[in-house]
């Protein structure tokens, strides 16, 4: 039979592996955290300064009009899989930093059955994010259009007066703002009225 200071050894190595677990489930339940918070954080830092072409979010209007001139170019794309035909109302506008511009896309679902889809956006020059500025917007929330159906949605922007002051950004004269709708597949709701910024056709 082992004696006491077998059992002690026996204790001792029982622990001393109950820690190592514990350490192990312990980091390995940070990592998820942290990858499961990656997510949000990235989307969080990517709002607050634009960084990879995202643009901010405003509330009011810009308090001032600068006369720096600026192309703002719009790109409308669909993921393979959305049966959708998506374009701007025209290509492109003209407009001074501080002026608030809107612009109406307008989308239409090709196929014979009901289709949802979301958008997601980028601007170009990546730096430019900081500056571009929404006040209206119809990406990131689900678009559910029926068999043929044609829908208006509008943006409603301006780009920061700001970037008149930033070394950078005063040589900047084109801006695009890029939206892609991709297919997805919606939970099981009640139907709801369209946005107040929707307009079926």
């Amino acid at each position: 039979m082992p004696g006491p200071k077998a059992d002690d050894i026996a204790r001792r190595n029982w622990l001393r592996d109950l820690k190592v677990g514990g350490a192990a489930l312990g980091f390995g339940l940070l990592m998820f955290g942290a990858a499961y918070a990656m997510v949000p954080l990235y989307d969080m830092f990517c709002r607050l300064t634009g960084f990879g072409g995202t643009t901010m979010v405003a509330e009011r209007p810009a308090d001032r009009v600068v006369d720096q001139v600026i192309d703002v170019r719009f790109d409308a794309n669909v993921a393979p899989g959305l049966s959708w035909r998506f374009q701007a109302d025209t290509p492109r506008q003209t407009v001074r930093a501080g002026e608030t511009h809107t612009m109406v896309y307008k989308v239409t679902n090709h196929s014979d059955q009901p289709a949802t889809g979301m958008a997601s956006y980028n601007v170009a020059p990546l730096g430019t994010g900081r500056f571009f500025n929404k006040l209206q917007c119809f990406c990131f929330t689900e678009q559910t259009l029926g068999p043929h159906e044609t829908r208006e949605f509008s943006v409603v922007y301006f780009v920061d007066p700001a970037i008149a002051d930033d070394p950078e950004g005063r040589t900047v004269n084109t801006i695009t703002l890029s939206y892609t709708f991709f297919r997805q597949t919606p939970a099981a709701r009640p139907v709801a009225g369209a946005p107040a910024n929707v307009r079926a056709n």
